[in-house]
């Protein structure tokens, strides 16, 4: 009987920094205790067969399948993408257990992709860092499913460890483990609305940033002026795109800052601001979910934000440890289609 190799990877909340990670720009953030797992059996043949205590029926894709928009999309580009770099020579049997929910803005398809290149990477032994291996990931992403997205969600769950945040600069992959506080809790609540990131509108927003980049000539929109860009003569909608790029990478250098010296309610000011830039400059929120948000800091949160892609999924919201119980209890009370799904803090 062929070996099984195991891996896993968890979600990933990202505290602060959104589209900045495809502009040259910082993200903050953290590794959920909601995970993935998985057990990959290397096959002769050029077939998956993938199993998940999610689905009650086995999923069988050839290799040379192309992307279909289905979940086993995933599995399916990081076995292609395992046989190009060298750990794999034919298909596999894989089964997934997942805590992460799909369409909440925590990196599940993320999660899964590095856990199936972790786990080929166990059958050759290779010698391919996580952080190659985070790269290899994107590629899946980016040029079998179609998602234009930066390196964040992919360096958070090869790289973030539970009870730390990561400072990451996405233009050079440098990046520093920031321990989160154990006197207050991120609290992940799902808002009710999933999201695809393939359906238009995240790619719609690049788009933009892209029209943005040209007229600047650079492809490092968070590290411009936004004085500048303010009184320049680029046309909406790319000049707010590109203004809430630059003023976002501000707030999360801000914010590692913060979670650094222990200033909750700084970073909670913080988080407060990039919802509002998100909402108002990017155009990612919904209303349904600002009023998630708003309800969530007038009920005590320190501050709370839209996190992921946008379009839906999840907030995330700061909270002291004493607050949490009566404060969770009275915000879903008043939204009865938002969900807990986790909550990350520090041990000391």
């Amino acid at each position: 009987m062929a070996k099984s190799f195991a891996a896993s990877a968890p979600g990933r909340v990202n505290l602060i920094g959104e589209h900045t990670d495809y502009n040259g720009g910082m993200v903050l953030p953290a590794a959920l205790s909601v995970s993935l797992r998985l057990g990959l059996t290397p096959r002769e043949d050029r077939q998956l067969v993938l199993k998940s205590t999610e689905y009650t029926k086995p999923v069988t894709r050839h290799l040379t399948d192309v992307a279909q928009a289905v979940w086993s999309d995933a599995a399916l580009g990081a076995i292609r993408e395992a046989i190009a770099l060298g750990m794999l020579t034919g298909g596999a049997n894989i089964t997934v257990s997942s805590a992460i929910p799909v369409g909440a803005g925590l990196s599940s398809s993320a999660a899964l992709i590095v856990a199936v290149l972790k786990a080929a990477r166990s059958v050759s032994n290779a010698a391919w860092t996580d952080v190659e291996l985070a790269l290899a990931a994107r590629r899946v992403e980016n040029d079998f499913l179609g998602v234009p997205c930066g390196i964040m969600d992919q360096m958070a769950v090869a790289l973030a460890k539970p009870g730390a945040a990561m400072a990451l600069d996405t233009k050079t992959l440098k990046y520093r483990l920031l321990p989160l506080p154990a006197s207050h809790q991120l609290v992940v609540l799902h808002s009710g609305i999933s999201r695809q990131l393939n359906e238009g509108r995240y790619a719609s927003r690049k788009q933009e940033c892209d029209i943005a980049k040209a007229h600047f000539g650079t492809q490092d929109l968070c590290l411009l002026d936004p004085e500048m860009i303010k009184t320049s003569d680029l046309a909406q909608p790319a000049r707010s795109r590109a203004l809430h790029c630059a003023t976002e990478h501000a707030r999360v250098l801000a914010a590692a800052d913060a979670l650094e010296a222990g200033a909750m309610k700084q970073l909670g000011s913080l988080m407060n601001e990039s919802h509002a830039s998100m909402r108002d400059l990017f155009d990612i929120s919904l209303p349904k979910i600002d009023a998630l948000v708003a309800d969530a800091v007038a009920m005590g949160a320190i501050g709370a934000r839209l996190t992921g892609g946008g379009f839906g999924g999840c907030i995330v919201a700061l909270v002291d440890n004493s607050l949490r119980e009566d404060w969770l209890a009275q915000l879903l009370a008043k939204h009865p289609s938002a969900q807990f799904i986790d909550a990350a803090r520090g041990s000391r």
